[in-house]
């Protein structure tokens, strides 16, 4: 059992429930994006799943310089400090640097730390400082032992409250592959386990000056995670993914989300029940 971690309203890890990280990849909007996040918690709350709300207000690690990239910091924070009003959620979004931990603290309940960035001491410092959840993804260039010096690195600027994220590994060029031992590995540090299922069927680089994707292996991968055994599950979900202003190939359509997170609990409770019954 990992240790519960407490994110505003939503306990992730311990004996709670499977909690589901979700939402659109970058904030493209006011109003579409408070769109996408009522209908995901109208969803998760018919099924009985804790709701933690995600989008990014930048992505500062977009293949082209001209590709979008949010609103920026100031206006997304606004954006998600009304989503977070309006829904009742917590909400989770990236740093990328360390002037914006403290912004960012003051409005989100979780700071996530981008795959790229996992080892940045100087952002991992920041972030634990602020005594704030911090959601670390591992990198792609990362075996999930060498997650063990990241998580240590926050315990010693004072977080005991981490969220370790499983993503994929760079497997040769533009594909990512996932390692299931990866999530049992990661379990061992004691800390609530996340599958990012979308993230993990991205081809980097795929599309010359953008990532591509196979959406198609969602369910795929997030059936084989909870039979591992995961706290958490993130999704990027959209209502018209191939509109997207990012990732869309590797997005989940709004109208497949219910499916798949059906699929997704069966899996869950059935572990949770062999478990129970040990």
């Amino acid at each position: 059992m990992t240790t519960a971690v407490k994110i505003g309203n939503v306990t992730v890890g311990g004996d709670s429930p499977l909690v589901l990280i979700a939402g659109p990849c970058v904030i493209e909007g006011k109003e579409r994006t408070l769109k996408i996040g009522r209908e995901i918690r109208a969803i998760a709350e018919r099924l009985g799943l804790p709701y933690i709300f995600k989008a990014s207000f930048d992505k500062a690690n977009r293949s082209s310089f001209h590709a979008f990239r949010g609103p920026g910091l100031t206006e997304g924070l606004k954006i998600l400090a009304d989503i977070k009003k309006t829904l009742g959620v917590p909400v989770l979004s990236d740093i990328h640097e360390v002037s914006q931990v403290q912004p960012a603290a003051a409005v989100l309940d979780v700071l996530q730390i981008p795959a790229f960035l996992c080892r940045q001491t100087d952002l991992l410092h920041a972030a634990a400082q602020t005594g704030l959840p911090v959601n670390v993804k591992k990198g792609q260039f990362l075996s999930p032992a060498e997650m063990k010096n990241v998580v240590t690195k926050l315990e010693e600027s004072g977080s005991q409250s981490i969220l370790l994220t499983e993503r994929g590994s760079s497997f040769g060029y533009n594909n990512l592959v996932v390692d299931m031992r990866s999530l049992a590995i990661l379990r061992s540090f004691a800390y609530p386990v996340v599958f990012d299922a979308t993230h993990s069927v991205q081809l980097p680089g795929g599309g010359g000056d953008r990532s591509a994707g196979q959406r198609e292996f969602v369910p795929v991968l997030a059936r084989a995670a909870a039979a591992v055994g995961i706290d958490a599950l993130f999704l990027e979900v959209h209502d018209n993914p191939a509109e997207a202003l990012s990732d869309g190939p590797n997005m989940v359509p709004l109208s497949e989300l219910e499916s798949l997170l059906n699929q997704v609990l069966a899996v869950n409770l059935a572990v949770r029940g062999i478990t129970d019954v040990r």
